[in-house]
């Protein structure tokens, strides 16, 4: 996790956003252990404060000081995949969501948690290509779901072509299959459709999906559409995938009126648990039973996660997992 700081965008809502980072470092450490990046040594104190004044106990964290721009881990941060049993880290190009916003830092976080020792001895390979980890979703099983918005958007790899995206992919990531879909937008959303805001997967065969039951709401056709390309895709086996609709919740608005991209399917798989973002939304509750039964095998706890929306991303937004032994 890399910690908001009053150098970015969070500087407003520092008061507001870090009980939430607080919460999501509580669970994660209950269970795994956790790199936390800080701005600078002063970052880091305060920091510490936060988390002992919260009763955690900080065994299971590690305190890495780097500068950044933001504090979207899911995204500056490594990849990490397993050849022949072995652990890797790869560490693509991040440019701000294709040059949106200013991404230097960010882009650096990667190479200074490797010279620092975060990851112990593990292989860091640096691969001259834009992708972010929120925009792509892995079964674990050789298939991956992406979107055909933010892969092929003009910003990132403009000299490359879907076929050259993919045969990058195959390389890079070992993926066999490589699932597109055309459709699904969320309203706020400044990543061109990143798959971690509307489709997800809860095991090799379960897609867990964003749905839109409300036909006057603008986002109803791009998403029945999107419902329908779930619905045409195969698992390797040739079988339909299942498909597990999410509640919609109630549309949220920033002060100037600019809807917000609240999504249930940017939840986060921990060993033992799955954290769900909440909204403080009436559908709150539906959403945890719903991921829920699709995940029989962990506790599924819910996560206030309406601050960090005000930045136009989520719980899954600011985390990165790590392949056992790693860390």
């Amino acid at each position: 996790m890399t910690w908001p700081h009053g150098h970015g965008d969070w500087a407003p809502w520092l008061d507001q956003v870090e009980p939430v980072f607080v919460d999501i470092a509580r669970h994660v450490c209950e269970r795994e252990r956790l790199i936390l990046v800080c701005y600078d040594q002063d970052h880091e104190a305060h920091i510490r404060q936060r988390l002992s004044q919260a009763g955690l106990g900080l065994d299971a964290a590690s305190f890495y000081q780097v500068p950044s721009n933001d504090t979207w881990a899911r995204d500056h941060g490594p990849i990490s995949i397993l050849e022949d049993g072995i652990p890797r880290l790869l560490d693509f190009r991040f440019n701000g969501w294709g040059g949106k916003f200013e991404a230097e830092l960010d882009n650096g976080i990667t190479r200074h948690l490797h010279e620092a020792g975060a990851f112990k001895d593990t292989q860091l390979q640096h691969i001259d290509m834009v992708l972010e980890g929120g925009g792509i979703e892995s079964d674990g099983a050789g298939s991956l779901l992406t979107t055909s918005a933010c892969q092929l958007s003009s910003g990132r790899n403009p000299d490359l072509d879907q076929v050259d995206i993919e045969q990058a992919l195959r390389q890079a990531l070992g993926v066999e299959r490589i699932l597109w879909l055309g459709h699904g937008h969320l309203e706020g959303d400044d990543t061109d459709s990143h798959i971690d805001t509307l489709a997800r997967f809860a095991d090799p065969g379960t897609i867990i999906y964003v749905a839109c039951d409300v036909p006057t709401d603008p986002h109803y056709s791009s998403l029945k559409a999107m419902e329908a390309e779930l619905g045409a895709l195969r698992q390797a086996n040739g079988e339909p995938y299942r498909l597990v609709a999410l509640p919609w919740p109630a549309a949220i608005h920033d002060d100037e009126g600019q809807r917000l991209p609240a999504s249930y399917a940017n939840f986060l798989i921990l060993n033992e648990a799955v954290l769900v973002p909440t909204y403080r939304d009436a559908a709150d509750a539906e959403a945890l039973e719903v991921i829920g039964k699709c995940f029989t095998d962990r506790e599924v706890i819910g996560i206030d996660c309406l601050p960090l929306i005000w930045q136009y991303g989520s719980l899954h937004c600011v985390t990165m997992q790590y392949i056992d032994g790693i860390l």
